[in-house]
């Protein structure tokens, strides 16, 4: 063997040695510290083959956001389900109440309104003169009133005309109380009763319609008719203020006539309800018509005159 080859060839200027104590020292250093955070790659050294890309990774997919809701859909989430206050439930109470008593007024209006609508021409044109005589009777009598409250301020002797007054006063209040006879224009009305059918409640409001057109002087069977009048069922007849009367039952009214009969004929009124229960109702208008029926005077146990 030559010398030149059992001699290991040594590194020339002593890299060798370096290379290696610098791969220890490096190995140290890398173990003592922390794990490096993989930074952007570098680039390849020259004369080294470029290091293949990592596989990008694909993003994670995102969640799709809430729908947007419309403006009728946040409205129907805000109502339901309802938060009901206690305040609230009583408002809507009250609120239910005045609806419901508002709705009933309604229907009874237009239950007492169905009559005229179904009344004839000259039906609605009788009432309309009939509410115009009721009129014109209330300012006749406020202008007489007015008229008495003239003379008795410009009379010269105004004592002798307040006791005309008072006298005419009290022959008026008399005639309403049933204490004195009356005599004067207005009707007779008969009612035939041949099944029984008619009872007080239907005799009770002929005198209410009869009161309403003006009637001043009432007498039904010998019996006066009077602000306090009661009238019931007594049998198969009726009690007028405990006197007990048959059929037929006979009315004496006075006042005048052109009011008096078309108040009894208007539709729906008193005779169409008693020809509904099979009675037979005439009317005759007279010139004449005395009520002679009295009423004794009862004095009152409370009322005082406050003059005295």
């Amino acid at each position: 063997m030559s010398e030149h080859d059992e001699k290991p060839a040594k590194p020339a200027d002593g890299q060798g040695d370096t290379r290696a104590a610098s791969g220890e020292s490096g190995n140290r250093l890398r173990k003592e510290l922390p794990q490096e955070v993989p930074g952007p790659a570098a680039a390849p050294a020259a004369g080294e083959a470029p290091a293949e890309p990592e596989p990008e990774q694909a993003p994670e997919p995102q969640p799709d956001p809430e729908p947007r809701l419309t403006g009728r859909q946040r409205l129907a989430q805000g109502v339901w389900p309802p938060r009901v206050t206690r305040a609230q439930l009583i408002v809507a109470v009250l609120l239910f109440g005045l609806g419901f008593g508002l709705a009933v007024q309604v229907a009874s209006n237009s239950d007492s309104d169905s009559a005229l609508r179904g009344a004839r021409q000259e039906d609605l044109v009788r009432i309309l003169d009939e509410l115009d005589d009721r009129t014109q009777r209330l300012e006749d009598e406020k202008q007489g009133l007015e008229k008495q409250r003239d003379e008795l301020e410009n009379s010269s002797d105004q004592a002798e005309e307040a006791r005309k007054q008072t006298v005419e006063k009290e022959r008026q209040l008399g005639i309403l109380a049933g204490t004195v006879a009356a005599q004067g224009p207005g009707i007779t009305m008969t009612i035939q009763d041949t099944k029984g059918t008619v009872e007080a409640d239907m005799l009770l409001d002929a005198i209410q319609e009869l009161r309403a057109a003006g009637a001043e002087a009432i007498q039904v069977n010998g019996v006066r008719v009077v602000a306090g009048t009661y009238l019931t069922d007594s049998g198969k007849g009726v009690g007028v203020d405990g006197n007990k009367i048959n059929a037929p039952y006979r009315f004496k009214v006075i006042g005048k006539p052109q009011d008096l009969e078309p108040a009894l004929n208007i539709p729906g009124g008193v005779v169409q309800t008693l020809e509904k229960e099979q009675a037979t109702v005439t009317i005759e208008r007279s010139t004449d018509i005395v009520v002679d029926a009295l009423r004794a005077a009862k004095r009152p146990d409370y009322a005082r005159s406050s003059s005295q």
